[in-house]
């Protein structure tokens, strides 16, 4: 399989223009790394004993880069090499004490405002590093302020801030676009409920091993995210934390015990599956013949349910350790139910508009707090390329036709549009044109590159 990936010249606008060839997309290309399980590590190294070497072949996502700003904040040391990333154990974070003062006892009042050092927190729009950072600041008892850009101010903390509260913290907003808190967590009793983000659930599973006394985290039925607290898990045992789920009637409990992290020293981030899905659903679609490698067959990220949902679409599906071989095949339509893998609907919708029949996704409703209100701009964007498609309250209806027309859409932001705005392209009998095509930089900015491999001519303007 041909590794190399081609570049094209960063252009530094503000809004940018990319227009599409349309036709199939096939050819060979590998998987970029999980950014979920980079978040992961990014945050576990900070906390370790001593430095840790992350093998990473990208580490450039905009979202990446709001995690390594927000512990670079917090006084740990961060340096990029050709191989990933080095994140240096600082004295800080082994004190507990990130902005020169000592660690504050679990019964301590809290710090006077006027006096208290405060660390702000650029989040940007990324969403995991907000869950995550929230309650990992809050244990170790900092005044921080946490700033968000573009939808994330809106978009919910509840009930994570809640039980935030409930345990000494201070939570605020001066203004809409920082979040403010304030006092010492302290361990006790906590429980959120399973259907919320399960970036509520890991946030909680890093941060509550760094108090000084236990705590018990139940969550309540029904568990839709649990692939991702798995990795959170995984992660944390690899950082000499192991946490054991135990089955409380109807409810999941994690016992956490006062932990400290210690550092593998050398660890490696895996390939990422929603990402990896756009190629995978371009295999599916009119034409198309995908070799994906660098994903993990054995990998906890739920989106890895992909292929499973493929194959049901009709899709020809071979795979090896090393390969993931998708290609066109009858295409047919499928039922989905969303809650588990909301992050693939948009894309499926572009392959499930040019399957046979009418195809159904449900229990999507947490896709309206992303980015964008991905429901709407899912059903907005490929109605303007052609597409049969309907928008429920919870999901999308698609109803099937041979081919799509293209034409002009925006990304609304959002970088999951921008992206199945070009892989619907491969369903199109022109070209397709995405405004503000610049959104793939918060996931994925290499994407158009990587098209461009694909054999797609890509033009800007």
């Amino acid at each position: 399989m041909n590794n190399h990936r081609g570049r094209i010249k960063k252009i530094e606008v503000l809004e940018l223009k990319a227009i599409i060839q349309h036709g199939s997309i096939f050819g060979d290309i590998l998987a970029i790394p999980s950014k979920s399980n980079l978040h992961r590590q990014l945050i576990y190294a900070a906390l370790a004993d001593t430095a840790t070497h992350i093998i990473c072949a990208d580490t450039q996502a905009e979202d990446i880069t709001a995690t390594v700003d927000c512990l670079t904040a917090l006084g740990a040391v961060i340096t990029k090499d050709e191989d990933g990333l080095c994140v240096g154990a600082s004295p800080h974070f082994s004190d507990t004490n990130l902005v020169g003062m000592p660690p504050r006892s679990l019964d301590s009042s809290p710090r006077d405002k006027k006096t208290s050092s405060e660390v702000r927190l650029p989040c940007g729009e990324s969403g995991s590093t907000l869950r995550f950072m929230l309650p990992i600041v809050c244990a170790m008892g900092l005044r921080g302020a946490f700033e968000m850009k573009g939808r994330l101010p809106n978009r919910p903390l509840g009930p994570l801030d809640s039980q935030l509260e409930k345990h000494g913290i201070k939570i605020w907003r001066d203004t809409n676009e920082v979040l403010n808190v304030d006092g010492q967590l302290t361990a006790g009793e906590f429980t959120l409920p399973g259907d919320v983000s399960s970036q509520y659930i890991s946030g909680l599973l890093m941060a509550l091993p760094l108090l000084n006394k236990p705590s018990t985290l139940t969550i309540t039925p029904p568990f839709e995210s649990a692939d991702y607290v798995e990795m959170t898990l995984d992660t944390s045992k690899e950082f000499n934390c192991e946490i054991v789920p135990k089955i409380k009637g109807k409810n999941i409990e994690y016992a956490i015990s006062p932990t400290p992290y210690k550092s593998p020293l050398r660890t490696q981030t895996e390939g990422d599956w929603s990402n990896g899905a756009f190629w995978l659903c371009a295999g599916a679609m009119n034409g198309g013949n995908i070799r994906l490698g660098g994903l993990r067959n054995d990998s906890k990220q739920g989106d890895r349910l992909i292929l499973d949902i493929l194959q049901k679409m009709g899709a020809d599906i071979a795979c090896n350790e090393q390969i993931i071989h998708v290609k066109e095949n009858k295409r047919k339509c499928v039922e989905v139910d969303s809650r588990a893998i909301p992050d693939l609907i948009p894309v499926l919708a572009a392959v499930a508009a040019t399957c046979e029949g009418t195809s159904v996704f449900k229990n999507a409703s947490r896709l309206r707090l992303k980015e964008s209100d991905r429901l709407t701009a899912t059903a907005q964007t490929l109605a303007a390329l052609g597409a049969d498609i309907d928008e429920t309250p919870d999901g999308l209806i698609v109803h099937g036709k041979a081919t799509l027309r293209g034409g002009e859409v925006d990304s609304f932001g959002d970088h999951r549009i921008a992206m199945m705005a070009a892989i619907a392209s491969a369903a199109c009998t022109e070209p397709v044109i995405v405004n503000g095509a610049q959104a793939v930089n918060k996931s994925y900015p290499r994407f158009w590159d990587d098209l461009r491999i694909l054999g797609k001519r890509v033009e800007f303007c």
